[in-house]
């Protein structure tokens, strides 16, 4: 599961980074971003700008906006045939901006001790994520979106079980690709280099900040 992370990088070096148009809305950089959140997306939309999501997916044919609770990450494995998830996986995919994510250590006295985790470079990468619009009852158009998670590689393991799936910048580049096959996108859904990443523990104090 990917419950939080960090998106703090300068709104206009994160443009840079990833080769696209600014978003119209104001970035604000986040040491905690969590669900039901407004954040930084690249969609396949053909259109390279950054826009803000809201984490947790709302399907189309959603009743209740409160499903999102529960849709905050999507597994891998089972995406092609989740009601949920299926339909969004061949036509609405994106990439979700990070620099950081967290997972929490158990430690032999009962506690745990959150852990982030992130690219030995320091430089920031994206989730591989789908999205999706909802037409409330009254009101605008709602955007929101969901993580991939896959297995866990060997550096995250002794942590969880599981880990968000990071996209090399090539792999970024596929994930959009509308033109590309179900394939294709699927043989990205795979855990990370454990050698090109690192975890270092952190205070509880940065977990409980919504943003900085």
């Amino acid at each position: 599961m990917c419950g939080r992370y960090a998106i703090s990088l300068d709104p206009d070096q994160l443009a840079t980074h990833f080769h696209a148009e600014p978003s119209e809305t104001p970035l604000r950089a986040r040491l905690n971003a969590a669900p039901s959140e407004y954040l930084p997306v690249l969609l396949n939309s053909g259109e390279r700008r950054i826009s803000l999501l809201r984490w947790g997916l709302i399907p189309s044919w959603a009743k209740d906006p409160t499903i999102a609770n529960n849709l905050i990450n999507a597994r891998a494995e089972t995406i092609e045939e989740k009601p949920s998830f299926r339909d969004a996986f061949k036509k609405r995919r994106c990439l979700v901006l990070a620099d950081a994510f967290y997972e929490w250590q158990s430690l032999p006295n009962g506690k745990k001790q959150p852990m982030k985790i992130a690219l030995q470079s320091g430089e920031p990468f994206a989730f591989a994520g789908l999205w999706e619009q909802w037409q409330p009852p009254e009101g605008e158009p709602l955007r929101t979106f969901t993580i991939i998670t896959t297995s866990a590689n060997p550096l995250i393991e002794s942590i969880h079980q599981r880990m968000p799936v990071m996209l090399t910048p090539k792999g970024e580049q596929m994930w959009l690709d509308n033109q590309a096959s179900v394939e294709v996108w699927r043989n990205l859904l795979l855990p990370f280099e454990a050698d090109l990443m690192k975890i270092e523990p952190v205070t509880s104090d940065i977990l409980r900040q919504s943003g900085m």
